[in-house]
């Protein structure tokens, strides 16, 4: 387990979690207007993605909708992020969708990566929120963001959609993974 993701993984719980605790659901790799993960068993605490990929125009920020829900303002998204020179935040509320990125001065070469965390995405008696670390590294200037969705439903997730403002190139590999509770 590398060291970002053992940082995020225990501060899920407070404690470190083992290795063993994630599960991969599924993996989409490959080129494609949008990475869709269906029939999400609830049998799990919380849900990771774990995304390289590159993009088929300069503008990086791609959008995710939980089972289905991409019309109905029931999203909030909040960011910080910088590139060594210059550093943003923000929040956007109301939205149709939540963002994964909201980067937009990537490459089509340059891999992008991003964890994200989906906590209590079973649990039907709460809102749904998101965790996600994002970056890429172009020869030095590069973009780091921090930032969480906000999912005003109580319906269990049962399907991801992600949803780039280009197409995914076709080196793009997005992981779907249970963690055990």
């Amino acid at each position: 387990m590398s060291p970002i993701l053992g940082i995020m993984a225990s501060s899920i719980s407070g404690s470190k979690i083992s290795t063993n605790s994630y599960e991969s659901i599924a993996t989409v790799t490959g080129s494609g207007a949008s990475v869709t993960f269906s029939s999400i068993p609830s049998t799990y605490k919380h849900l990771q993605i774990r995304m390289t990929a590159s993009f088929t125009g300069s503008v990086g920020s791609g959008f995710i909708a939980f089972n289905g829900d991409n019309a109905s303002s029931n999203y909030s998204y909040h960011y910080l992020g910088g590139d060594g020179s210059t550093v943003g935040a923000g929040a956007l509320t109301s939205q149709n969708q939540g963002k994964f990125t909201g980067f937009a001065g990537t490459t089509t070469t340059v891999p992008n990566i991003m964890v994200m965390d989906i906590f209590d995405y079973a649990n039907t008696n709460k809102y749904k929120t998101t965790r996600a670390l994002y970056g890429n590294d172009a020869n030095g200037g590069g973009y780091v963001e921090f930032n969480s969705n906000l999912w005003r439903s109580t319906a269990a997730i049962t399907s991801i959609v992600l949803t780039p403002a280009n197409t995914f190139n076709t080196n793009t590999y997005v992981s779907l993974y249970g963690i055990k509770g």
